[in-house]
């Protein structure tokens, strides 16, 4: 009896030509850069988690949307997170999720997820440059300029 398997396909289209990749210096770069590209009719609804993809020079390849959430949290599958992560060929990834609220702190279990995406990275030798917390104002919170990363 013959045995049949699933087929699985991985690909990664490039749209963008890399001299026109946008680099990524700082946090308040990052921060700029993501509040521009974050939908201003739901920042101030519910919570989404998404990540910049990083080429090597820190240019970012694109963003993914990883989950999208309630009011208070959102969840963030880390097999997701990843399967993009390394699907993208990324090798510096940075973090991002929105506080409707307004609130400019990290959570224990914004710190909790940021450790264990960050140790599970590491398995990959991928970069997690930083995590920032940004509100419906534009202000955000990089954990890396407050020593929690």
């Amino acid at each position: 009896m013959e045995s049949k398997v699933n087929e699985i396909k991985i690909s990664y289209k490039q749209r963008i030509k890399s001299d026109k990749w946008c680099q990524l210096k700082c946090s308040s770069d990052t921060a700029k850069f993501i509040f521009e590209h974050w939908d201003k009719n739901t920042i101030g609804i519910h919570e989404s988690f998404k990540i910049l993809l990083l080429n090597n020079a820190n240019k970012v390849k694109g963003i993914y949307q990883v989950s999208s959430g309630g009011i208070t949290g959102t969840i963030v599958d880390l097999r997701l997170l990843f399967a993009v992560v390394l699907k993208s060929l990324a090798t510096g990834v940075l973090l991002v999720h929105n506080h409707p609220s307004g609130t400019l702190k990290a959570s224990l279990a914004d710190i909790q997820l940021t450790r264990k995406i960050k140790n599970a990275a590491e398995l990959f030798d991928i970069r997690i440059i930083d995590h920032l917390i940004i509100t419906p104002s534009g202000a955000y919170y990089s954990f890396a300029d407050n020593s929690i990363l």
